[in-house]
C-alpha cells in the first residue's frame, strides 16, 4: 500500500475517547486506534493510517 493510495477514515466518539478506523478499499483491510476525544482528527487519522500500513506490510 503506497502513501498516496486513498483510504477511508471513520471516527466514532466513545465517551471521552475517539475510535479512528482506517480502511483500505482495495484490500478491505481495516485498522483501528483509540485516542483522546480532544486530539485533532488529523493526528488520529495519521496514527490509524500508520497502523494500516503496518498491517499491510505484515500481511505481505
Amino acid at each position: 500500500m503506497s502513501a498516496h493510495q486513498p483510504i477511508y477514515v471513520e471516527f466514532v466518539v466513545l465517551g471521552n475517547t475517539v475510535k479512528a478506523t482506517a480502511i483500505d478499499p482495495a484490500s478491505g483491510l481495516e485498522a483501528s486506534i483509540i485516542g483522546p476525544a480532544g486530539a485533532p482528527q488529523s493526528v488520529l487519522a495519521q496514527a490509524a493510517r500508520r497502523k494500516l500500513d503496518y498491517l499491510a506490510r505484515k500481511k505481505g
